[in-house]
């Protein structure tokens, strides 16, 4: 027998055997026994996909059935979900179409089927509109069938697992869609678990320095977490024994991921973040016994050991997240001085935390309110669809709104309970009850005392809108509104009353004209726009139609009006930029080339490198040793970013065909402005030593700011540094001086 024989065989034995475990998944679920249509997939995706590979090699059948494996064992989805995710590439890389599928399998398979092929060739396309079309379709495929986005997550978390054998760009590309647009999706449909392991993979492939890091400092402090565990939990074992309860009690410890972004939003090390693990009870459903009352019995135990931190609070059994997440949340003081944050659910909680949306069909029986909750959800996105932004990233941007959003519950005058996003203010009430109480309004009443629309609402607030009929948006209303609903109500009330105003300065204008020999024509109407400095003949009726601009007395005068040349003035540059529907972040009269930038290969970022293709922005300062990437403009300049920068993240996952690999090369002269933020016991001279300390390491100080309240003093300090070594020198010698507690670095 030849090697390739061989090797062969080994995979067929290889994809007999992944097959294999997925059909023993699929028995162990409560789902209908459909076996022979899983087969009958699984066969025609295997003869459709034969002699196709991977990137890394293996066979490529292996990926569908990994999908399917996670679509049934941990999503906990049935034999339809199944059969789509095994033939989710079939359509688009086969010759097969979906009406073959659909004479195969029927209609309901071959409508995921397609959802997912729709939306299959990459989230996001090559330019920006069809990167917000793409994500529109897959939003409306959501609204049509859950299932469809369910498996596209599956599909994408098999590929974050596989993401090794990529070029670091394709890595950040992916990495960073996922970490924009999927993991927000995941936490928005309750599965948590895949969230948290999608934002822990695209964290861990984007920063495998810093992940590795952090993981390491969670294993050698495993142990000591281990023991305060030991000790808080052995009285309340003891107690909930005694008492007959059937439970399972363990700590689970926070992600990688979620560690880091805690120690980036406070500016403190991971020495100094002390809610690493929760304590989770799980207690089983038992018939008879309500789920609620026994969460509370479980804290009346627990609280009768420990002292309880009141404000620390979270009921999410009697009105559970609009993701169907219910638990019963609080905090106490362990045994060893640490606060201790135990999470109470049932089973079913547990289920429907981990698997989200698809675990609710486990226990179906009728519609439950988690499910209409979902409902209520699809139902704002569809609003958002009717009337989208006309800019395709913004458009993203509003959806994101909605999909990572803590939740409030606020009352209105009658008692009725409105869900809206944590941040949210009267403004953005007003147009969650509709878009005319919204569009017309003028002040709100919280808790009977008068507020004005940018008041930020607290759960259990109630709240009264007051109105006025001549009240009419404001562009500054975006401003106030922090909830996608809104944004996208009061941007289509501003195009319309934008319409109605450039229709009524139009007719001001023809009826300006009449009884003269005077004929509105483009090359009239161009004159106007220069001599008015209006970009659009829209802009123009507007500013007619509201009064900004007085037309002559004698209309004659309209033929007189010097045009500018084209070719010159700021304003023409606008014009013409914005007549070709692109942004401009130079106002220049031309602009530079730079040679063409390779996005497969990795560039040295060298001394010169900044006089030629390559420019800093001001979103995330990186410096020598940071860890960064390129995007590359319309003109071949290349930003350099932060792997964390904000900016940064919407770029990957919008254009992921410019992202470059980047590298920092020897970089000595140059030097690069960063922040540290600096506390600690305030005293006489403590200024003077943190400037001597600076000084004496030969930076320069841009900028700094110290405030003292009772003792304690908090600065800020901006100095210019060579690179990352220049840096973690300067806050390990601050952090020498006598009364300074922490010395951490700022991303500006």
């Amino acid at each position: 027998m030849s090697k390739k024989e061989d090797t062969h065989i080994q995979e067929d034995l290889s994809i007999e055997s992944e097959f294999n475990a997925l059909i023993e998944d699929y028995l162990k679920t409560n789902h209908r026994r459909k076996v022979d249509i899983i087969t009958k997939a699984f066969l025609l995706a295997k003869e459709a996909h034969k002699g196709a590979r991977r990137r890394s090699g293996e066979p490529y059948i292996m990926h569908p059935i990994a999908v399917a494996r996670i679509v049934c064992g941990e999503i906990g989805l049935g034999s339809t979900s199944i059969c789509a995710a095994l033939l989710h590439d079939v359509v688009e890389d086969t010759e097969y179409t979906v009406d073959d599928i659909k004479g195969l399998f029927g209609e309901k398979i071959a409508q995921i089927v397609d959802g997912l092929t729709k939306i299959s060739s990459g989230m996001f396309g090559e330019n920006v509109s069809a990167q917000a079309e793409n994500f529109r379709k897959l939003l409306l495929t959501m609204s049509d069938d859950i299932r469809v986005i369910l498996v596209k997550i599956a599909d994408r978390l098999h590929n974050m697992r596989t993401l090794g054998s990529m070029a670091p760009a394709k890595q950040y590309k992916i990495a960073g869609e996922t970490m924009f647009i999927y993991a927000p999706l995941a936490h928005r449909l309750g599965l948590f678990a895949i969230k948290t392991e999608l934002e822990e993979l695209s964290f861990k492939w984007e920063n495998p320095q810093v992940y590795s890091e952090i993981a390491g400092k969670l294993r050698d402090t495993h142990r000591m977490r281990a023991d305060v565990y030991e000790h808080f939990a052995q009285p309340v074992i003891e107690k909930m024994n005694e008492l007959g309860f059937k439970y399972e009690i363990r700590a689970r410890e926070k992600s990688v991921y979620s560690i880091w972004n805690k120690m980036q939003a406070k500016g403190v090390p991971f020495e100094e973040i002390y809610d690493i693990f929760a304590v989770r009870i799980i207690f089983e459903n038992e018939v008879g016994i309500d789920e609620k009352k026994r969460c509370w019995d479980i804290y009346s135990v627990i609280t009768d050991i420990y002292k309880l931190r009141p404000d620390r609070i979270r009921d999410w059994v009697s009105r559970p997240k609009s993701n169907g997440y219910q638990a019963l949340h609080l905090t106490v003081m362990g045994p060893d001085g640490q606060w201790i944050e135990i999470q109470i659910r049932s089973r079913r909680m547990d289920d429907v935390a981990e698997k989200g949306f698809a675990a609710h069909w486990k226990y179906k029986e009728g519609k439950i309110e988690e499910d209409t909750e979902l409902d209520k959800w699809l139902k704002t996105i569809q609003e958002i669809l009717e009337s989208p932004s006309p800019n395709a990233m913004d458009f993203l941007d509003t959806i994101k709104l909605n999909l990572f959003s803590q939740e409030i519950f606020v009352f209105t005058p009658k008692g009725e309970i409105r869900t809206l996003a944590q941040g949210a203010t009267a403004l953005d009430f007003a147009y969650d009850l509709h878009s005319r109480i919204g569009d017309h309004c003028i002040g709100a009443k919280v808790n009977h005392k008068l507020v004005p629309l940018s008041e930020k609402l607290n759960s259990g607030d109630q709240v009264e809108i007051l109105t006025s009929k001549s009240q009419l948006p404001k562009s500054e209303w975006l401003g106030i509104v922090t909830t996608a609903k809104a944004r996208t109500k009061i941007e289509y009330a501003l195009r319309r009353l934008r319409r109605e105003m450039a229709k009524t300065g139009e007719e001001m204008l023809n009826k300006s004209i009449e009884g003269t020999n005077i004929e509105i024509t483009p090359a009239i109407i161009d004159r106007m726009l220069d001599y008015y400095q209006k970009v659009s003949k829209e802009e123009l009726f507007c500013a007619i139609g509201n009064n900004e601009i007085t037309l002559p007395q004698k209309i004659e005068k309209i033929l007189t009006l010097k045009k500018q040349n084209p070719n010159n003035g700021i304003f023409s540059y606008m014009k013409q930029a914005l007549h070709v529907g692109k942004k401009t972040e130079k106002i220049d009269s031309k602009t530079t080339e730079y040679e063409a930038i390779d996005p497969k290969k990795t560039y040295i970022l060298e001394e010169d490198s900044f006089n030629k293709n390559f420019i800093m922005p001001t979103c995330c300062n990186p410096i020598p040793g940071d860890k960064v990437f390129g995007y590359i403009k319309d003109n071949n300049e290349v930003e350099v970013h932060s792997i964390h920068c904000p900016v940064g993240f919407k770029l990957k996952a919008s254009h992921g065909n410019r992202i470059v690999n980047l590298e920092w090369g020897s970089y000595t002269q140059f030097p690069f402005i960063s922040a540290i933020t600096v506390n600690g016991i305030d005293r006489m001279g403590m200024l003077n030593d943190i400037t001597k300390v600076i000084t004496a390491g030969s930076l320069n100080i841009k900028s700094m700011s110290i405030e003292t309240n009772d003792g304690v003093f908090e600065g800020r300090i901006i100095v210019y540094v060579h690179d990352v070594n220049d840096l973690q020198t300067l806050c390990s010698r601050i952090a020498k001086i006598k009364g300074v507690k922490a010395v951490n670095r700022r991303q500006n």
